[in-house]
């Protein structure tokens, strides 16, 4: 099961409310569980930098079924998954990207933001992926 372009685009909208919320600006990606884009939206006035970080944390969630917050400890100096990041054509492992699951818990994809400190990215991923 992935994630519908419906639920996508719902995710955004609270993601989008929560960075409206704190002040920031963000971009934010949805994946399905294939790490292809669903859906992606660029707040006016978002870095445009941060856009390509946004889809490699959604990504990078996926692809390691679990948040890139769960990462950071894992891959700094002398961690086991040290220079993981630059495996898979470029992963971001820090705050960001947040595993999307269904009411049963599957995992149906991720949702990756980028755009502010990575604090003010895991809360906005962390709202859009509370929605579903």
């Amino acid at each position: 099961m992935n994630v519908t372009l419906e639920q996508a685009q719902n995710i955004i909208a609270v993601a989008q409310a929560k960075a409206v919320e704190i002040n920031t600006k963000m971009n934010i990606a949805i994946v399905d569980t294939g790490s292809n884009l669903v859906a992606f939206a660029r707040m006016d006035g978002a870095w445009l930098g941060s856009a390509d970080i946004a889809q490699k944390k959604a990504k990078t969630a996926n692809w390691f079924n679990m948040d890139t917050k769960a990462l950071t400890p894992l891959v700094q100096p002398g961690q086991p998954l040290f220079n993981i990041e630059h495996s898979n054509g470029g992963l971001i492992t820090f705050p960001g990207g947040v595993i999307l699951k269904n009411a049963s818990g599957e995992i149906i994809g991720a949702i990756g933001v980028s755009g502010s400190t990575v604090d003010d990215d895991h809360a906005v991923a962390t709202a859009g992926a509370g929605s579903l």
